[in-house]
């Protein structure tokens, strides 16, 4: 036949009659530890009772002084780090909403840098940076140069106009002689 593995050759188990032995054992030892702890009040009365009581103050305690779950090493080392952030959830009747919200430096730059832009369109539109002066220096010229295209334009099509009643006054005497 075949030989199992090295790790199941000397594999021992214990029957339940052991395994019971060993916990009645337990309770017996935390029996005693408990009376020393009392000091001898466990021996007068029922110490199933007083642990029971015991236990559900402890139980009521536990829900009041509810801590997370420590991770890894935590549990052992105590550590006290100014720069860490402990998150601590809010019940909804905690919460502040009417006070007033403290913004962070990034927000507060964007604030500041949309209100001088609306500072700047203001002044911009009412005329008083330099560069609306010099749009509307600008802006002046070009009127002045359509104003003296159009005006051209009337004089040239007036003189087409004035050419062509001078050529059909011409056209019309030819044709009455």
């Amino acid at each position: 036949g075949r030989k199992g593995g090295h790790k199941g050759r000397a594999r021992q188990y214990t029957s339940p009659e052991e395994i019971d032995a060993q916990l009645q054992a337990e309770k017996q030892k935390a029996k005693r530890e408990e009376e020393q702890e009392e000091g001898g009040e466990g021996a007068t009365g029922d110490p199933k009772k007083e642990k029971k009581s015991l236990d559900s103050d402890e139980s009521d305690e536990d829900d009041e002084d509810y801590q997370q779950k420590r991770k890894g090493v935590e549990g052992l080392i105590d550590i006290e780090n100014p720069n860490r952030v402990i998150q601590t959830t809010k019940k909804v009747t905690q919460l502040d909403l009417d006070g007033p919200k403290e913004l962070s430096r990034r927000e507060r730059e964007e604030i500041e840098k949309q209100k001088a832009k609306e500072r700047y369109m203001k002044m911009h539109l009412a005329g008083k940076t330099e560069q609306a002066k010099a749009d509307l220096a600008r802006l002046a010229i070009i009127r002045k140069q359509r104003e003296e295209a159009a005006r051209k334009k009337e004089e040239e099509r007036k003189a087409k106009d004035e050419a062509a009643m001078a050529g059909k006054r011409l056209q019309s005497l030819s044709l009455n002689k």
